[in-house]
Order: structure tokens, then sequence, then C-alpha cells
């Protein structure tokens, strides 16, 4: 049997050149993930910060979007009335496992024209009549809340961003405004559970706000086993098997 026509030498090159081309693209991406994470650590950081400072007042609210992220996580302490009427209830909404809704109301604050969006908490459906909202007490006269700065309620994926009545998916600070001429502020308020009075029906058992920072080391991790991978399957493939080819030959 004749022997085997060696391989020549530019397909050797162009498959070292993928090789090292595919190695290199996967060790710049997870050291991307990991550059990603320590911005999140340190965002994460100052999220914790933010948190430890004093309250905000309504006259120290963010009135431009751009100031918003600022304040993210920055505890709030403000006082004015519901606008019950307008309370909606984002739908799909997960608390301590069970799914409901997320109790979403304008606070009209005190002393001004202003009004802020307050996520208030969670209260369970009836999943028999899916149309049927829950009982949810609103206070008619002054309130006082406490809670945390957020740049919007709540949001999930959907489809058609186009949304009207009680029930919804989610809630833009900026189209609600202009539905139903609201002076809302650009931003919203997560109610905290030292909330009073808090005989509303409604629980606020909310995660601590997070930065995902283990995403982002899973996925490093990822590409470098990727890089790896192929690096020990070019060995393997190119070098070692070869030798031990010729070896038996």
């Amino acid at each position: 049997m004749p022997p085997a026509a060696a391989e020549p030498a530019w397909r050797k090159i162009v498959i070292l050149a993928v090789a090292l081309a595919a190695v290199a693209l996967a060790l710049r991406l997870g050291f991307w993930q990991l550059d990603r994470a320590a911005q999140k650590v340190d965002l994460q950081a100052a999220l914790d910060q933010r948190g430890q400072e004093p309250p905000l007042s309504a006259a120290e609210l963010a009135r431009e979007a751009a100031a918003v992220p600022a304040q993210a996580s920055r505890r709030v302490r403000l006082a004015g009335t519901w606008v019950a009427e307008r309370t909606v209830y984002l739908d799909n909404r997960q608390m301590d496992g069970k799914v409901g809704f997320f109790v979403v109301t304008p606070l009209r604050l005190e002393g001004g024209p202003e009004s802020v969006l307050v996520q208030r908490g969670w209260v369970a459906r009836n999943f028999d009549q899916r149309a049927l909202l829950p009982p949810v007490v609103t206070p008619s006269g002054r309130v006082e809340i406490e809670g945390r700065v957020a740049a919007t309620p709540s949001r999930l994926f959907e489809l058609d961003a186009a949304a009207s009545g009680p029930i919804r998916q989610n809630v833009d600070v900026a189209s609600f405004a202009r539905e139903t001429g609201l002076e809302l502020l650009p931003l919203a308020v997560i109610e905290s559970a030292t909330s009073i009075p808090s005989h509303d029906g409604l629980e606020r058992h909310w995660p601590p706000p997070a930065t995902d920072v283990q995403k982002h080391y899973g996925y490093a991790f990822q590409w470098f086993a990727i890089a790896t991978a192929i690096a020990v399957l070019y060995v393997w493939f190119r070098i070692v098997r070869p030798r031990q080819r010729r070896r038996l030959a």
C-alpha cells in the first residue's frame, strides 16, 4: 500500500492560523467578560454606598432623565396623596416563588403638581378569573412613604409595547405621563417594607439591588474553557496523534 501523500505546507499553516485565531478570540471574550464583571463590582459598591446615604426628599429627586442613574438605589422619604384611579397592575411578576402583580400607583407629591410612579408591592392574582383585579387598600388622604429610587418600575420582555387598562406587562414613565396627563418625574420609587401604614394587602419582600456579577464570571469561564478545548484538540490531532501514527507505521 503506497504511503499517504504528505500534507501540503499551506494547509498546515491555514489550520494553525485558524486555531490560533479561535483561541485568541475566545481568550479576548473571556477577558472582556472579566472586565465587565469588574465594572459591575464597582457599580455594586456604588449602589451599596448610595443605599447608606441619607434619604432624598421630593425636592432633591431628579427632574431630568440624565440625572436619574446617579440617584439609583438612593433612599427616599416622600409625602403626598395617591392617584388611586391611575393604578396599574404589572402582570407575571414573582415574589417568594409566587406569581401575581406588582402594583404601581402614582403619588402626587405634597406641595406641587408633580407626581412619581411608586411600585408599591406585590399581590396575588386570581387565576380562575384572570381579568379580576385583586383587592388593594389605597388610602385617600395624605400618606408618607419610604423607598428607593429606580429608573423605571420592574420591566419584562414584551413583543408589543402598546398597553392600556389596569393590567399591563410594563409601564413606561414618559408614555404613562402622556396618557394620564400627570406631571411625572422621570423615575420610579420602589416602596420599602418599612413604609407606614402597611395594611394595604401588599407584600414587599424586594431582593436587594444586584448587578449580576456572577453571570459574567460564568461567561468568562465558558470562553476560557472553549479556548482551552481548541488548543487541546489542535495539539492532539495535529501533533500528538500524527507522531503516534508515525511510530506505529
